[in-house]
């Protein structure tokens, strides 16, 4: 890692790491972004190849290794990786089982899948900066002649990857409100609460902006806790030479308790607004 961040300038070093491996239109033609401008040329439908590639694949990851265990699962004599998805099993129930307060056969299997693919996701960034991602450069350069190619493998430090999860929340959060309230219910609970329909601008003021503010927490709370760890770690493989390692190590270890709060933290706040959305409206 030292000694890629020597042969670049400590800004150098930190945008490259920074920028994605993008695919999209620019100049009419399809192709990779092969410098940040290039990437903004191509608009809002290019592709973070890296991130949404890095992104499924930890999703089947997860599927196949939950299937792959429940297929082989056993009363007599549990394996410690069955014990292990029991616990995660148990542990995401029991947090829907105090926060959400109705029946829906959706919600449990959600949660489990945003806690542990979030989980997953987020992990990613304990591995050091330059290992998969320089031998990506190497082989970038050698089959299509890309120097330098940037290859991000956090997903979660990607804003099109956590905000597009938490849209698919906030759809949820749309679809179960006026599933459960009715339509009229749901838009009287914007217009009419919390001051009552005399006072119907004030309260459009306050729960309209509230609604929308949810998949923004949602989306830019994880992006922004994964980015910043993200950007630590780049800065101490950038700057600290020797003392890299221990500095790595010593943040890696912190940062583990960042990587569970913030897949907790989704999960949580995804139980809390999808309840809210199965309540009934107040008369």
């Amino acid at each position: 890692m030292a000694e890629a961040a020597a042969e670049q300038t400590v800004q150098e070093y930190i945008n490259h790491h920074l920028s994605f491996l993008t695919f999209g239109k620019v100049d009419g033609h399809w192709g990779f972004a092969h410098t940040p401008e290039e990437a903004m040329e191509m608009g809002f439908w290019a592709v973070n190849v890296d991130t949404l590639g890095w992104s499924i694949f930890l999703g089947a990851a997860f599927l196949l290794f939950f299937r792959s265990v429940g297929k082989r699962a056993t009363v007599d004599a549990p394996s410690g990786i069955q014990n292990f998805v029991e616990a995660v099993f148990e542990f995401v129930d029991a947090r829907v089982s105090e926060g959400f307060n109705y029946k829906n056969d959706l919600i449990g299997p959600l949660c489990l899948t945003l806690f542990f693919w979030i989980l997953l996701m987020n992990t990613m960034d304990l591995v050091p900066v330059d290992l998969i991602t320089k031998g990506f450069e190497i082989f970038a350069a050698v089959v299509f002649g890309f120097e330098h190619a940037p290859f991000k493998i956090v997903p979660t430090t990607d804003p099109n990857i956590t905000m597009g999860m938490s849209v698919f929340v906030f759809l949820l959060i749309i679809y179960y409100s006026i599933k459960n309230k009715g339509i009229g219910g749901f838009l009287s609970e914007l217009a009419f609460h919390p001051f009552g329909k005399w006072m119907m601008p004030f309260n459009l003021i306050i729960e309209v902006p509230t609604l929308f503010a949810k998949p923004i927490s949602l989306g830019l709370r994880l992006f922004g806790n994964l980015y910043a760890g993200e950007l630590l770690f780049l800065l101490i493989a950038s700057m600290l030479g020797y003392w890299q390692l221990p500095a790595h190590f010593v943040w890696a270890v912190f940062h583990i308790l960042v990587i569970p709060l913030q897949a907790f933290v989704f999960m949580m706040l995804t139980i809390v607004y999808l309840n809210a959305a199965h309540d009934k409206p107040h008369h």
